[in-house]
């Protein structure tokens, strides 16, 4: 017991702490570029291609995929069935099945690049801003602070947020050089030679060798703007026919802003297994040393601590956790007095510490769910020892001396406790092995609970015996009560009501089943719901813009909305992701691709109270003030990230047909009222100028497609020419028309178009110009085109009840739609019943454990169906607890009525194996009844009212609430039941032998020995 305490108080001391369980993202993103191609192009020969043979990968869910012109991403979404361990062996099979297909893509493809990190967490993050440096300079200084923080211990990445690569422009008037005719390629390809590494050979004395280097490579922009070249016999410098300049990628890569600054960012991810409060102490401890040496002017900002987050989250479940021992203690002292509540309250911290040692061998954190199942179980543990400790009681009062008294438990109940215990832990099966996402979260759920059962059943059986030999006494003779005398007060209630509900056992019997009826027809009542918003203090906003918008626009909406939040009292700080979603600070965060038209933004409120006032304030300035916008406004989310919450697919062959499919169904689901701003993934088309070329007119002029699309690209989007190697990153050397030509559309009839002779001539006497609309993006889901209408719901509502209200019309649309079309539920509804699904598929193996312990345990058919008949029983109370608590069932309460079963049946294999041992010991049926429960009465009540207790901490908590009060509710009503409908069932199962009268005349008797 020693031993166990200190292994206990060492593993508390080093176990990893953390604010949610691992579990591994099943996604993987394939992308390849195919610069210049169109959509169409980009789709039917990238896109088409890699699914076909994407589709080959076992375990493979869906496919998902997103393409651009010139750019394919997919998303390679594996079966929640894939175990952890056989992920990484998917991802290679996933790479070398695109490798064996790279020779038949286009030529010209850049890639494919693949990223199976997409679930890593970056769950501290750091912005910088800088007051009179260059953004160059703040770039070198925070370059300067990531190297430093890669050195901290637990660190395994750091992604840098919003830096923009430098560029150096060579920007060229088209007309100046035509009329000075200079060949654009021939002062091109004399800067790549010039600056191009090779090789210039080594001389090998007798003593040394000696490296050759030739000069010539660019050091900076002067090097560029002093070159000369050759034009016409004689030399002419760049700097005198172009602009050169030193600038930032335009347009601006992925912007990163901090409390309304322009900024750049430091996310830090830890490795896996790692301690996130020694680590979060580490990199503040490193940080303020950096900081102190950073010039006047950058500062550093705190944007994202999940080690602070940990530590409260972790700090209120111990709270939480210590407030359930006490509940349970004082339960425990006013029931059985202050030695035999002495031996529960040693027990507790007993248990608890060889549950700590084993979660740190078996490598469980301290998270959200191991310490609610801490919370769970705590309750469920001290069961097995009340049970032992008040048989002791009994023994000692009867006359045994301590060692036969404190060894009766074992030889009378230790079979029995196993066996309820062994159905308790297989109550908690389908947590543990539901074959999801959402399984995969809550599993230490059931790895906790069944270690704390287990253990709790080892205390009581071995630990407790020798505590209660230590600590108990006999009660003198004259405070012994007289066996002969009637019950009095609580167990002279329950006895005389026992009788009763005997002599009505049939009318007992149909009054709880009609209950039970009941609470079946009242379940459609209870709101469902898969996992809550979180309580933490953020909100999410999503700002998208129409598709076809730029960067620019993005982040003139990001500095709008920043100057709203620096005027609300009730901002702490807020940061802001332009032209991508917020990285990932947040294991279950719904991740946004990057993309020019969408900006989010993650506000951190003053206080949770805060974060509600502010979404009221926010949702009305987006509404008013950004009506062009498709704009969100959402707390983060628990479990498995969802995303809008009511989703439906919209998919067929057909892209307009869809397009016309998804506006009905939009109108559809924006009729009912609980549903708000309906929009679309995608959808609206975006403006094209397309060049149609007279190849017959080009090639008399000696030009082909590519010499103008060369042309083409330089003038309007730039071409890398060559790089400037500067410290440690390389700058491209980019040639492109002045800003006057390449902007404007009206000038580029007139641009001039250099022929191989030397001469010009304007794009417009060799090509036409048309104005035409096409997509942006287009969605696949399994290589079918497919497009989402989602929205979100009001204040209060629940999705799945939205979704349920819109499924009539939705049926009705469906009716109507051409053959190879579907509307296909999603979001939170259809990720709801997918985890629910992975449940119930477990179902029939904990009913086979089940069966298995109480045929062994109760060798009876008969038996076995009598406390089966109890387990279902429960669900009585947990309606009645949902109902009054305005609680919703969602998964996890849907867990916990599951576990619920295991808890009402180990109180029936107890009390069923009480009747038996009173049958055994000569009494009738009645008799052995009507005196085993009332044997059983003060330790299966104690346990009771210890676990609804004992749930009261947890109740008011957002993600276990809903599961604590169903099984506050389910675990009251179900042990009232086991105490009055099973020895009516019994009753009436097995005949009285004996009458009514005689037993309440009849004197309780001494429990009898097993």
């Amino acid at each position: 017991m020693a031993i166990s305490v200190v292994a206990g108080i060492m593993a508390f001391r080093n176990l990893g702490r953390a604010e949610d369980p691992t579990f591994v993202i099943k996604t993987m993103v394939v992308q390849a570029n195919w610069p210049g191609a169109t959509l169409d192009e980009t789709f039917r020969q990238v896109t088409e291609r890699l699914e076909r043979k994407l589709q080959e990968v076992p375990q493979l869910n869906y496919l998902e995929s997103y393409t651009k012109p010139g750019t394919t991403t997919i998303f390679v979404h594996l079966k929640g069935s894939a175990t952890a361990a056989e992920v990484p062996d998917l991802w290679y099979h996933v790479r070398k099945s695109v490798g064996d297909i790279r020779h038949t893509l286009p030529q010209g493809i850049v890639g494919p690049f693949f990223n199976d990190e997409f679930g890593d967490t970056f769950g501290i993050i750091y912005g910088f801003t800088a007051d009179g440096f260059t953004h160059r300079e703040l770039r070198d200084h925070v370059e300067d602070v990531r190297s430093e923080l890669l050195h901290v211990p637990d660190v395994s990445k750091i992604e840098i947020l919003g830096a923009q690569d430098e560029r150096i422009f060579i920007e060229f008037s088209m007309r100046e050089l035509a009329s000075l005719g200079i060949d654009r390629t021939a002062v091109l390809s004399a800067l790549q030679s010039q600056n191009i590494v090779r090789p210039s050979g080594e001389v090998q004395t007798g003593a040394e060798n000696i490296s050759i280097r030739v000069s010539g490579a660019f050091a900076s922009e002067a090097d560029v703007a002093n070159v000369n070249f050759v034009v016409n016999g004689r030399l002419i410098r760049l700097a005198d026919i172009a602009t050169v300049r030193r600038g930032f990628a335009d347009p601006p890569q992925p912007l990163f802003r901090v409390n309304g600054k322009p900024a750049i960012g430091l996310a830090i991810a830890m490795r896996d297994g790692g301690d996130i409060l020694a680590m979060g102490k580490s990199i503040d401890t490193t940080m303020n040393r950096l900081i102190a040496n950073l010039p006047v002017g950058i500062e550093a900002h705190l944007v994202a601590d999940q080690a602070v987050t940990v530590n409260s989250a972790i700090a209120e479940f111990m709270e939480s956790l210590w407030q359930a021992v006490a509940i349970i203690l004082v339960v425990s002292f006013i029931a059985l007095g202050v030695r035999a509540g002495a031996i529960v309250a040693l027990a507790i911290p007993l248990t608890l510490a060889i549950v700590f040692a084993l979660m740190q061998l078996v490598h469980i954190d301290m998270q959200r769910i191991s310490l609610g199942a801490l919370i769970i179980a705590l309750a469920l543990m001290v069961d097995d020892a009340m049970t032992t400790t008040d048989a002791t009681l009994t023994r000692l009062a009867a006359g045994d001396d301590k060692v036969t008294a404190a060894a009766y438990a074992f030889k009378a109940y230790a079979g029995a406790m196993l066996a309820g215990t062994l159905v308790t832990v297989a109550g908690f099966v389908p947590v543990g092995f539901a074959a999801s996402s959402a399984g995969e979260y809550t599993f230490t759920l059931f790895a906790v609970v069944a270690i704390a059962l287990l253990v709790s059943w080892i205390v009581a059986v071995l630990f407790a015996p020798l505590m209660q030999v230590l600590i108990l006494k006999a009660p003198a003779r004259d405070k012994v009560p007289d066996p002969d005398a009637p019950p009095t007060g609580v167990m002279g209630l329950y006895r005389a009501f026992l009788i009763f509900c005997l002599r009505l056992r049939w009318a007992t019997i149909a009054v709880t089943l009609g209950l039970f009826a009941l609470s079946v027809l009242a379940l459609p009542l209870i709101p469902s719901q898969f996992f809550p918003s979180s309580d933490r203090p953020e909100l999410l906003v999503d700002l998208a813009s129409p598709q076809n918008a730029s960067i620019y626009a993005s982040e003139k909406v990001a500095e709008t909305f920043d100057a709203v939040l620096a005027k609300d009292p009730d901002v702490k700080r807020w940061s802001t992701y332009v032209g991508r979603g917020a990285i990932r600070f947040y294991l279950p965060l719904d991740v946004q691709l990057p993309n020019d038209f969408f900006a989010q933004t993650v506000i951190v409120a003053k206080d949770v109270a805060g974060r509600d006032r502010l979404r009221l304030k926010l949702e009305k300035v987006l509404a008013e003030d950004f009506p062009q916008l498709v704009a969100r406004v959402s707390p983060l989310e628990l479990g498995p990230p969802v995303g809008w919450p009511v989703q439906y697919r919209v998919s067929g062959p057909d892209i307009e047909k869809v397009r016309a499919i998804a506006f009905d169904l939009a109108a559809v689901i924006a009729s009912n009222p609980k549903a708000e701003t309906v929009n679309y993934d995608w959808i609206e088309p975006a403006r094209q100028v397309r060049i149609k070329v007279d190849q017959d007119e080009a090639r008399l002029l000696g030009l082909s497609t590519a010499q103008l699309a060369g042309v083409l690209n330089t003038v309007l989007s730039g071409q890398a020419v060559t790089q400037v190697r500067d410290d440690i990153y390389l700058v491209n050397v980019v040639a492109r028309a002045t800003d006057e030509e390449r902007v404007s559309l009206a000038t580029l009839s007139t641009l001039q178009v250099p022929l191989p002779s030397g001469r010009t001539v304007p794009l417009s006497q060799i090509a036409t110009f048309d104005y035409a609309q096409d997509y942006p993006a287009i969605w696949r889901r399994d290589r079918v085109p497919t497009l989402t209408v989602q929205a979100d719901v009001r204040r209060g509502v629940l999705p799945e009840g939205v979704v349920s209200e819109l499924e009539p019309k939705i049926d009705a649309l469906r009716q109507t739609l051409p053959p190879g079309y579907a509307i296909t539920v999603g979001g939170t509804v259809e990720e709801s019943a997918a985890s629910l699904a992975s449940v119930v598929a477990v179902v029939p193996v904990m009913l086979l454990l089940m069966f298995s312990v109480l045929m062994f345990e109760l060798k009876s058919f008969q038996r076995l169906v009598i406390v089966l008949s109890v387990a279902p029983l429960g669900l009585i109370g947990v309606v009645a607890a949902l109902l009054a608590s305005g609680r919703p069932l969602g998964f996890v309460a849907i867990l916990g009525v599951l576990a619920l079963i295991g808890m009402i049946t180990k109180n029936a294999v107890i009390l069923i194996g009480q009747i038996e041992a009173e049958r055994a010991a000569g009494k009738r049926v009645w008799d052995a009844a009507v005196h085993a429960s009332s044997i059983r009465f003060r330790p299966i009540m104690l346990t009771a009212l210890s676990t609804v207790l004992g749930m009261i901490p947890i109740a008011p908590t957002v993600f276990w609430g809903p599961m604590a009060f169903a099984i506050m509710g389910g675990l009251l009503v179900g042990t009232l039941l086991t105490l009055i409908f099973l020895p009516a069932l019994y009753v009436a199962w097995f005949g009285p032998d004996t009458g009514p009268e005689q037993v309440a005349a009849t004197a309780t008797p001494k429990p009898a020995r097993a």
